[in-house]
């Protein structure tokens, strides 16, 4: 009599179909094999960077320090504002506006992307403006802003506002229009229409979209806040990282420029890194577009 044994997860030839696609998720990389895929191709294209430029400064290929400092001078820079206790203000100041500004810029950008993409009306009205503002430089609204609200913390947030609210608006009424018709229909065969719908149907179904218009929008807040600190400085203000650019452009100090050039790089990274990449892997993981090998 023939053999009827069940295949087990450590065989995972005998496996097929879901089995085989549960098995796979179960499985875990080695350490080593995530730190050669994820970490050392980073770490060696900034060595590759850190190279080049220090080769055009020991080489003279550009020998006008005023023009291009060297890493080590852009290094020593950073190290004494460190030593001062100031370096986390400049980056705090940043971080901490552009944080509390994106998140009222989700407050708004939410409901107003949700009510577009509902209403026709509303997105023959607006869906346009909504497009013309996305496209339109963050840098273009620091005057004006300057001039209804002043030189302020509220003048900031405005800028913020302005820049980032189009693009979360209209990453929502993209997922909306992503969902499946099949999906709405089975919420209203289950009783989910309006809010509850909304909420269980709408919102869950259109999150790739609504998580790219998210990621943009902190793109453009944090690139809004730039220009807003370089245009509208004020001692009062306080000192953030679109100020340190300014003043050092100000002493026609190069080490500081790229002091605050790196700085600001390095916060919308690291902001990216730590916030936006894992949603937007949880969210493709939790629909099966993303799979664990």
């Amino acid at each position: 009599m023939a053999s009827t044994e069940t295949p087990t997860a450590k065989d995972g030839n005998d496996l097929a179909g879901l089995d085989a696609l549960e098995t796979r998720q179960q499985i875990r990389k080695p350490f080593t094999l995530t730190l050669r895929e994820k970490v050392l191709p980073p770490v060696t294209a900034v060595a590759l960077v850190l190279a080049v430029w220090q080769a055009l400064v020991s080489f003279e290929i550009v020998d006008d320090p005023s023009k291009l400092p060297s890493p080590g001078a852009v290094y020593d820079v950073a190290r004494q504002a460190w030593l001062e206790g100031e370096l986390l203000g400049y980056i705090w100041t940043s971080v901490s506006r552009g944080l509390l500004g994106f998140c009222l810029a989700l407050l708004i950008g939410t409901p107003l992307g949700l009510l577009v993409a509902r209403l026709t009306f509303l997105r023959a009205a607006i869906g346009p403006i909504l497009s013309g503002l996305q496209s339109l430089p963050s840098v273009a609204w620091v005057p004006p802003a300057v001039i209804w609200l002043g030189l302020n913390n509220s003048m900031m947030y405005a800028v913020i506002l302005l820049g980032a609210v189009p693009s979360i608006a209209n990453g929502l009424v993209s997922g909306v229009d992503q969902v499946p018709p099949l999906f709405l229909r089975a919420g209203r065969t289950m009783g989910a229409t309006g809010l509850k719908g909304t909420w269980h149907v709408v919102l869950p179904a259109a999150l790739p979209g609504y998580v790219a218009g998210l990621k943009q929008g902190w793109a453009f807040s944090w690139r809004s806040l730039m220009a807003a600190e370089i245009i509208a400085s004020f001692p009062d203000l306080g000192v953030g990282l679109g100020q340190l650019l300014e003043n050092g452009r100000n002493a026609s100090d190069m080490a500081m420029v790229f002091e605050a050039i790196l700085l600001i790089l390095l916060v919308g990274i690291a902001i990216d890194l730590l916030i936006f990449s894992p949603l937007e892997r949880w969210v493709l993981r939790s629909r099966g577009l993303l799979v664990r090998h």
